[in-house]
């Protein structure tokens, strides 16, 4: 029997470094790395030696005659990548059968040709620094995913690091972004522990740069340093009364319920103003997971209760009066944004109930819609016109429900002092020519006013200028060349200085595809040092002005008393563990910098 990947996937490919047959896609070489929802094991080459599952930092590998209820439905998942959807895998000689929908050996050629496997690629290695480079030290600023492959890849030369951050928690989305009810994608924290472990590294946390330590500071005490800095604004809808109270961005929400000190415990009112229902714009996995929250279990001893959601939104929960969520999308089903492994838990939740608000044609869309595509997941869901003017069910014992909306989009948001409802009017879908208006199909459903007290935005992020670095306005990204930051203007590399992550690349990509962005980054920087291009180093060699580890440290000292390290991280990550494993769950976060300094120094 073969091994299957399932839905905490990271694609951060470890699995596929180890595997001894090549069987699982796409690689790191392939050009739809990064773009896919997840990495796929083929059935048919895959030897059953379990390689792939002790790699993966998630545990999301499992042999697939242990897929039990929701991850069942991922061995044909892993399968159909490969043969395509509604095949069976046909040994030598096999003839197809056509009545089941296995398509002809001709046509699976054809399909195997637009994906082509490369077969081996040629062997990577980490790259290592000279004498020359000897002592490389690089500052990390960040200490999300992209900032700890990078630090992880760096340590694996002779070089030090310091990571920075301006909170006094590591981990960046990892601990902020992730949804609290998938506990398996955040355990890849667990492998980042063991690098701010790493004796050759110094962490730096409560420390903004750009606020208390400049571009320069960093330039002076080591010999580069990489921004890994993430997306960190919001994309806006940009129509009226957008900016009510009630009215808000999905990084707030996210942050909301898992206790970004940031983000004020009573942001967020789910009370009676909240109307039993909320508007999510965007339907792509952050929004799933909004509304997953929203309608979640939150009741002691149910689902979130034994997660490490914050307290806040915990208590909030379980006294909320929204029990319907409306997921408004622009485009069509065929065009979801959302992974199908992340909707399918929810289709498949008997507590729950799901629909389509849509007219015939999206209703025809659905029923057409080829097996195991996005369109196609919603078959056997009820579609039909949703009728807004019904108040949501309430009351103890109410049935949670969950709107899908399509081809529509907000026309503005009203009310007095706060949200009271949205206004959503339709928009064209894409035709068999997305790149033609005139080929647009109209989506058949009505405009709708929705009565609301709470509007969740999920429209994108985007990142922000880094004070003394080129930005592409446009692009909301530092130019670079293989991560070397480059001025658009002259052509120029700016010395010494990296991107990696969302701020090098755009918002696109989950957290595992941060490791092959990291090592271009790192191999980039590592040629460099060894080249004798980095600052602070002479024809020789010798380093030239450069401060040590310990006048930085004064130096951080001297400019943000309240800075912290890694014995201070580690008393705070002791104290969240304790009080999670006395309430039976992994973490109870402190949700304010209060908490967690006077945590940090006990």
């Amino acid at each position: 029997m073969a091994f299957a990947i399932t839905q905490s996937c990271c694609s951060d490919a470890s699995c596929v470094s180890v595997c001894p047959v090549n069987c699982i896609h796409p690689t790191p070489d392939e050009p739809d790395f990064g773009t896919t929802e997840m990495l796929y094991v083929d059935p048919r080459s895959c030897i059953d030696c379990g390689a792939c599952a002790d790699a993966c930092p998630v545990d999301a590998i499992f042999p697939v005659e242990s897929l039990t209820g929701p991850l069942a439905a991922y061995a044909e998942i892993n399968r159909a990548h490969f043969t395509g959807p509604g095949t069976a895998p046909a040994g030598p000689g096999a003839e197809p059968d056509e009545e089941r929908g296995e398509e002809p050996a001709a046509a699976r050629v054809a399909s195997a040709a637009e994906r082509p496997d490369p077969g081996w690629s040629e062997p990577h290695f980490p790259a290592s620094l000279t004498a020359r480079a000897a002592g490389l030290r690089v500052a990390v600023v960040g200490t999300g995913p992209a900032a700890s492959y990078t630090a992880m890849a760096l340590l694996t030369t002779s070089a030090e690091v310091t990571m920075l951050d301006r909170l006094p928690t590591p981990g960046g989305l990892i601990r902020y972004g992730v949804a609290p009810d998938h506990q398996s994608t955040k355990a890849i924290a667990d492998r980042f522990a063991t690098v701010l472990r790493n004796p050759r590294l110094d962490l730096v946390l409560n420390v903004e740069v750009g606020t208390h330590l400049s571009h320069a500071d960093l330039m002076a005490h080591h010999d580069a340093v990489v921004y890994a800095v993430g997306a960190t604004s919001d994309r806006t809808l940009g129509v009226p009364g957008e900016d009510l109270p009630g009215s808000l961005a999905a990084r707030t929400f996210v942050g909301w319920y898992n206790a970004q000190p940031e983000v004020p415990a009573d942001v967020v009112d789910l009370g009676p103003a909240s109307r039993g229902r909320a508007v999510v714009v965007g339907n792509g996995n952050v929004a799933l997971d909004m509304a997953r929250v929203l309608l979640g279990d939150a009741r002691r001893g149910g689902d979130l209760a034994r997660t490490d959601i914050a307290d806040h939104a915990l208590a909030a929960l379980r006294g909320s009066h929204v029990t319907e969520v409306v997921l408004v999308a622009r485009r069509g089903p065929a065009e979801a944004a959302y992974s199908l492994s992340e909707l399918r838990p929810l289709l498949l939740r008997e507590d729950l109930d799901v629909v389509v608000d849509a007219g015939p044609e999206i209703a025809t869309a659905i029923a057409e819609a080829a097996p195991g595509s996005h369109a196609a997941a919603l078959q056997g869901v009820p579609v039909g016109p949703v009728d807004y003017s019904v108040a949501p069910a309430s009351g103890p014992g109410a049935r949670r429900r969950l709107v899908l909306r399509f081809g529509s989009v907000v026309e503005r948001v009203e009310g007095a002092d706060r949200v009271e409802q949205v206004r959503l009017v339709p928009t064209p879908l894409p035709g068999t020519d997305p790149g033609s208006a005139a080929d647009a199909k109209e989506p058949g459903v009505a405009a709708s006013t929705v009565p609301t007290g709470l509007l969740l935005r999920s429209v994108g992020y985007r990142s922000e200028p880094v004070a003394g670095l080129p930005f592409d306005e446009v692009a909301h990204t530092v130019p670079h060349d293989r991560g070397r930051v480059v001025d658009p203007v002259t052509g120029a590399v700016v010395p010494a200085t990296y991107v990696v992550g969302w701020i090098k690349r755009g918002p696109r990509g989950g957290i595992g595809t941060n490791r092959a962005d990291a090592a271009e980054t790192v191999a980039a920087l590592v040629e460099d040092a060894n080249a004798g291009r980095l600052d602070h180093r002479g024809p020789a060699g010798g380093r030239v002005g450069r401060g040590s580890r310990r006048s930085f440290r004064r130096l951080v000292r001297a400019r943000r008393p309240e800075a912290i390290g890694r014995r201070e991280h580690l008393a705070i990550d002791r104290g969240e563990r304790e009080r999670g494993e006395a309430q039976g769950r992994p973490r109870v976060k402190l949700a304010t910098l209060e908490d967690l300094l006077a945590t940090a120094r006990r």
